[in-house]
């Protein structure tokens, strides 16, 4: 798919979990699943205080983990959160930083822009704010924030290098990465590849993982850490029904499928711009 059909295919998909006020974990397709957005949170590392602390509304069950838990974030902190949905990690990371921080969540669904403003105006949170705009091309100046959180979300996009590069730019030096994601360890089958269910529900747009990390690096980031990674079962993403329908005509034997099972795995990701670079070159200033 070209990169607009992408963009609007996410567009669409995540309008309608923001319309129907919740999803159920990582991507879009897993309606159905019996699970609830408060057992699919607390699964992917928040506690039920994080839960409270939040305006209601703000967590719609999406997401691979908590970046927050592990950014150490600092009081007065600017925090930049790509891919903000409804605003729940940058309510979290508001939480974090204070009066005197501040978090800038960025979103290209307008339905959830609309979403992530009005619970910030319900919960009367005066030190984060939302913008529209793709993570590949940031609404954020150079050199403007400390922190950059993303919770599943890079995996959507089609430019992933320039994800990286957009996000090494805003940031001081110095400063933070911490990311949640989707990653593979095998090459997924060509049908489920090109699966646009797969696609918004974060698992046919994701990386190998030794490529994800390369591109981060490549963009100029040094002490790039996973500090963390679980096995994300396709069960958790879509439904039965349509993971049945998914993997009809895909010829795979027994151990082909336990692979195909084991190789989407969800990471958590650390890493840092150089103190001494001050511009967005790569890392070679």
């Amino acid at each position: 798919m070209k990169e607009e059909d992408i963009h609007k295919q996410v567009r669409s998909a995540y309008g309608q979990v923001a319309g129907r006020q919740g999803g159920c974990g990582c991507g879009t397709g897993c309606c159905g699943t019996g699970r609830s957005v408060e057992s699919t949170s607390l699964g992917l590392g928040y506690s039920k205080e994080d839960l409270g602390q939040v305006p209601e509304g703000a967590n719609l069950g999406l997401g691979c983990g908590n970046p927050v838990a592990l950014a150490s974030l600092r009081e007065g902190e600017v925090v930049l959160d790509l891919g903000s949905g409804a605003g729940f990690d940058a309510f979290l990371a508001a939480e974090r930083v204070g009066p005197t921080g501040r978090v800038i969540g960025v979103d290209m669904t307008p339905e959830m822009l609309d979403k992530a403003r009005e619970n910030a105006k319900k919960g009367n949170r005066k030190n984060v704010e939302f913008r529209l705009g793709e993570i590949e091309h940031l609404p954020v100046a150079d050199n403007s924030v400390d922190v950059i959180l993303s919770n599943c979300v890079i995996n959507l996009s089609p430019d992933k290098p320039q994800v990286f590069r957009e996000a090494f730019r805003v940031l001081r030096p110095g400063g933070r990465l911490m990311v949640s994601d989707i990653v593979l360890t095998v090459p997924l089958p060509a049908p489920l590849r090109d699966s646009a269910l797969l696609y918004s529900s974060c698992v046919a747009g994701a990386l190998l993982k030794t490529e994800y990390l390369g591109h981060i690096a490549g963009a100029g980031f040094t002490g790039v850490t996973v500090q963390g990674e679980t096995v994300f079962p396709l069960e958790h993403i879509v439904s039965e029904p349509e993971l049945a329908r998914l993997l009809e005509g895909v010829s795979l034997d027994e151990e082909e499928r336990r692979s195909l099972r084991e190789s989407i795995v969800s990471i958590r990701v650390s890493a840092r711009k150089p103190a001494g670079c001050t511009c967005g070159c790569g890392g070679t200033c």
